[in-house]
């Protein structure tokens, strides 16, 4: 998945605004590194988390000043090792490249994370996307590959919120609930 936010007042509100975008906006996130998913990955559609869900996320970001552009991609492959089990690994890849050249390294990367690990390929997805921020703002833009389930730690989560019918920016409920911020 991926998402991007050209208009960010600093380099924390654009990413910010991606999470929202992600529907991360309410979790917790725990970045991941390496290139090994958990064991019985499989790709599944994105859905609506609960508030404070503790989320095992393995993702890159690239920000944008004034009218520059960023990219950032995310991939995944289902694969057998020689022996005949079954793997997934993940790779991710931030650039301040154009799409295209940046598509072309997340490949390269994935390929070479595959021949070291002398892997074949069962599937795979990859996603990249660009941003290009506003003229005196900032932009980011994520690409992530979200494990909502992988992490059996986290306690007590609330329910999930729908953020569908938000059309981005700045929201306010109007009512009592989400205090006072103006200036």
């Amino acid at each position: 998945m991926t998402a991007v936010a050209p208009w960010g007042e600093s380099e924390e509100d654009a990413f910010d605004q991606c999470l929202v975008e992600l529907g991360l906006g309410d979790c917790r996130l725990v970045q991941v590194q390496g290139a090994m998913l958990p064991m019985g990955f499989t790709p599944e559609s994105p859905r609506s988390l609960p508030m404070g869900s503790l989320v095992e996320c393995h993702y890159s970001v690239s920000l944008s000043w004034n009218g520059s552009t960023a990219c950032a991609g995310a991939g995944w492959a289902r694969c057998t090792t020689p022996e005949g089990e079954e793997v997934a690994i993940v790779t991710t890849v931030s650039t301040n490249e154009d799409y295209e050249e940046t598509e072309l390294m997340l490949k390269r990367q994935m390929q070479r994370r595959l021949a070291s690990r002398d892997l074949e390929i069962i599937e795979h997805q990859i996603a990249v996307d660009e941003v290009t921020s506003g003229e005196g703002h900032h932009g980011a833009v994520i690409a992530a590959l979200i494990l909502p389930d992988s992490l059996g730690i986290g306690g007590p989560v609330g329910r999930a919120r729908d953020f569908s019918s938000f059309s981005g920016g700045i929201r306010s409920d109007g009512g009592g609930g989400g205090g006072d911020f103006s200036f």
